[in-house]
């Protein structure tokens, strides 16, 4: 634990201001990231192109109340509760601070630099090393002069080994983040061009390089690289080598399709699943560093094979009914088979695995010894169900269980097998490429909509963190992910939303809840419309019902039998909607207080005119009553249960009402509800899709569904693959919607259809595959609902689930 009085002695600054003694949690460089959270501090950095000095006013209005500067604040007389502190420089401060709090870990700490493959390598070991520990690294590629100390700053106690990378741009700069990062393992990818033009040299480069490595135990490299071999064998730098040189300290032999590792008298066989030499290289590093770790063969093939979420080779594609492809279609041969299955049984997304192989080619085995190999395969990696295709596997289909199929061509499966046989399962597709498995994977794979819906989750995560910045340190958020997460894709958004440690998630109806618990999300989770065939649900997968009468109440305590649940009180106090009144207080009250197994986790109430100012003193009277309510069922429980009222536009605009939780809904996903205009929030949603056909048509042609587009002359129509199934709504038709093209503006023309609209891109440059944006940052979703007289909440929840969501992050 560090707090804000060591930072005097840590950073070599002095105190401009020093209020009171504060721990120090959160560090903060982006003010557009700023959390306003008891123990965040921000360093603001005089940069050429943005000064973070100019945003410290802004940012203490937030709730950050600790600073780091390198100029005397203007009217610091206003930064009455603000600890500040001054330095000669904001980023070496930060980097001092980092450094400090690593002296605090003894876990080994691997450290990355080069010029090509330090965040393969990076992202590999971390896919290799967290099978077996906890792993801090990098975040995306944080592996500049801030980006290093905010990575080494997440290092906890609970965390079993670092694993840092590291870039320079010009001499001088690693021997700042060495001081940092630490490593007792240091990795040398390769040298190469980038940044040549900061170094006077390549060797000046590679010793500029070297300084990450002046603590570590041991610098693991590839001998064959003359320059960096060089180098270091002119270095004191403990090292270890692998290269396909005799000399290295790890031999490395190519023996067909395996790999020979001989290290300290040992020969270990590995299989990579690469081709090029880029990846094997980088996976060599990876292979080098689990030897020097201790690591036994089984291990690292294990861990090789899980490298396979990686793009590689396999593709793992959406299948029919619920299933999913694993495609390798493209050959066939024996330690391709066990590679392909070893990736298959590490896939845990679908219980039920099968596989469809063809004859394998050329193997130089007499047919019937390769078919008892390959059946012995398919029974050591548990496999369920079995296809074999072609005349060999057939005839020795005695190896295979009895529930295995065999055709005896790919025309002949296709033909003849029932497509509806699958369901829930993961289907490896692996085939000599003369059987053409392609024809299998694409009867088999789910088919891929034109239009999609891409969600940002780093706009998502800002969001939340606007809010959060909005409301007192000791207020729990409650995010709403019911209908679809508003279109979002829940159980994505709830995943996010655990990692970012909010309180409760709210769904609508109860089989939300349970699809949440079944993708591991452990959040408590309100029900806000449970019904009497839900409380098995409710109870077996600990989710916590709204109660809003009597009816539901009785309902509920009769199945319960004094079995124990957690519930919520809604009360009514101005919405009429749903809740009890304050009529039925004492008749709630005495039910509550006889049944103690019930235990109350909140009592709320809804505002009915958050949004507008007009009915602010209406949100006071219901605020009001909610308090004086809540009060009497808290004095009758005996305990105080939580308090919420506040949705989106409640946070926004009325922060008296926060009470203990909020509601957040639509304006985690960048829409403001009110008539303020929050600019902080970012779009989370686009919808997007193509453009299928461009055609000519002739002035007073008509187009679409009952000839209701017109051409008033002669035009370019576009037809897109969107349409009202889709969530595209028909009030767009005729000149209502419009969509962007390449930047442009483009009108629909005719009614929107089915699975399709036309629109006039006359005077657009534009081609048939050609992006189209429905709604998004460039086109707000607010003007699209102004537009058919709507609102935001109906666009986004009516876009239909057919349509694909597609996630994107850059850091969340």
């Amino acid at each position: 634990m560090i707090n804000f009085s060591s930072l005097e002695k840590i950073t070599g600054g002095k105190n401009l201001q020093y209020i009171s003694d504060k721990q120090i949690r959160t560090l903060i460089i982006d003010s557009r990231k700023a959390v306003g959270e008891s123990g965040a501090i921000f360093f603001a950095i005089a940069g050429e192109r943005h000064d973070g000095h100019r945003y410290i006013q802004e940012l203490y209005q937030k709730g950050v109340h600790q600073f780091v500067v390198e100029q005397v604040i203007e009217n610091i007389a206003s930064l009455k509760e603000a600890n500040i502190i001054q330095v000669t420089s904001s980023v070496d401060a930060l980097q001092r601070l980092a450094a400090y709090h690593r002296t605090q870990f003894y876990i080994p700490v691997i450290g990355i630099t080069g010029s090509n493959g330090k965040t393969i390598i990076k992202e590999w070991l971390y896919q290799m090393l967290s099978r077996n520990g906890s792993v801090v690294k990098n975040p995306g590629s944080y592996n500049s002069q801030v980006g290093v100390p905010l990575s080494v700053w997440q290092m906890q106690p609970h965390h079993t080994i670092g694993i840092f990378e590291a870039g320079i741009s010009h001499p001088g700069e690693m021997e700042k983040l060495a001081n940092v990062i630490k490593p007792t393992i240091g990795i040398f990818s390769m040298i190469g061009s980038a940044h040549d033009e900061g170094f006077s040299s390549q060797q000046q480069k590679i010793q500029e390089k070297l300084r990450l490595f002046k603590a570590s135990h041991t610098l693991i490299y590839c001998k064959d690289h003359d320059a960096i071999d060089n180098a270091i064998s002119l270095s004191n730098y403990k090292s270890l080598s692998w290269g396909y040189s005799i000399s290295a300290d790890i031999v490395i032999e190519s023996v067909q399709s395996r790999y020979i590792v001989i290290y300290q008298g040992q020969r270990l066989s590995l299989t990579l699943p690469f081709s090029d030499p880029a990846s094997i290289e980088n996976c060599f590093h990876c292979i080098a560093t689990l030897l020097w770790l201790g690591y036994n063969q089984m291990a690292i093939q294990e861990g090789i094979n899980s490298l396979r979420t990686v793009q590689m080779r396999l593709e793992l594609k959406e299948g029919i009914n619920h299933c999913q492809l694993v495609d390798d279609t493209y050959n066939n041969d024996l330690a391709g088979l066990e590679i392909s299955l070893q990736f298959l049984t590490h896939q845990h997304q679908r219980t039920r695995k099968r596989v469809i192989l063809s004859d394998i080619l050329e193997s130089g085995l007499p047919n019937e010894n390769l078919v008892k190999l390959i059946a012995e395969l398919i029974t050591k990696n548990h496999i369920d169900d079995f296809i074999g295709i072609g005349r060999v596997l057939g005839e020795y289909r005695k190896y295979f269980s009895s529930t295995s199929i065999f055709y005896e061509s790919t025309e002949t499966f296709l033909r003849d097998f029932d497509t509806s046989e699958l369901h829930n399962e993961i289907i490896l597709v692996k085939g000599a490429r003369t059987f053409e498995f392609e024809k299998i994977v694409n009867r088999l794979q789910r088919k891929v909509h034109g239009t999609v819906m891409e969600i940002n989750l780093g706009a998502l995560v800002h969001n939340l963190n606007f809010f959060r910045s909005r409301l007192k340190p000791s207020i729990k958020i409650m995010v709403m992910v019911k209908a679809f997460a508003y279109g979002s894709g829940s159980n994505e958004i709830a995943n996010i939303l655990q990692y970012h440690q909010v309180d409760y998630l709210g769904v609508a109806y109860a089989d939300e809840g349970v699809d949440l618990r079944k993708n591991n999300i452990a959040l408590p989770i309100m029900v806000m419309n449970p019904s009497e065939e839900s409380f098995n649900s409710l109870q077996l997968h600990r989710l916590e019902p709204e109660i809003y009468s009597f009816k539901i109440l009785r309902a509920l305590l009769s199945y319960l039998n004094d079995q124990s649940l957690s519930i919520h009180i809604k009360l009514d106090t101005g919405m009429h909607r749903l809740g009890f009144e304050e009529c039925d207080l004492d008749e709630l009250i005495q039910l509550l207080r006889k049944h103690k197994n019930l235990h109350v986790a909140s009592i709320f109430s809804h505002l009915a005119g958050a949004d507008e100012t007009e009915h602010d003193t209406f949100s006071k009277n219901q605020a009001g009553k909610f308090k004086q309510w809540a009060d009497r069922i808290s004095d009758a429980l005996g305990y105080k249960p939580l308090y919420h009222i506040l949705n989106t536009p409640g946070i926004l605009r009325l922060p008296d009402y926060q009470m203990d939780m909020v509601r957040l809904g639509i304006g985690l996903y960048g829409v403001d509800p009110t008539t303020e205009g929050f600019r902080e929030l970012k779009p989370v949603a686009t919808l997007k899709t193509i453009i299928s056909q461009i055609r000519h048509i002739k002035s007073g042609e008509s187009v679409g569904y009952g000839r209701r587009g017109v051409a008033s002359g002669d035009l370019t129509l576009a037809t897109i693959a969107i349409g009202y199934a889709d969530g595209f709504s028909r009030a767009f038709s005729r000149g209502v919607g419009q969509v962007l093209i390449n930047g442009k503006r483009a009108p629909v023309i005719g009614n929107v259809c089915m699975d399709m609209t036309m629109i006039d891109i006359t005077g657009i440059d534009a081609a048939e595959g050609d992006e189209v944006i429905l709604f998004g940052s460039q086109l707000p979703i607010q003007e699209i609902a102004s537009s058919i007289k709507t609102i935001p909440y109906e666009i986004l929840t009516n876009t239909s689930e057919r349509v694909k969501r597609i996630f994107v992050a850059e850091s969340i």
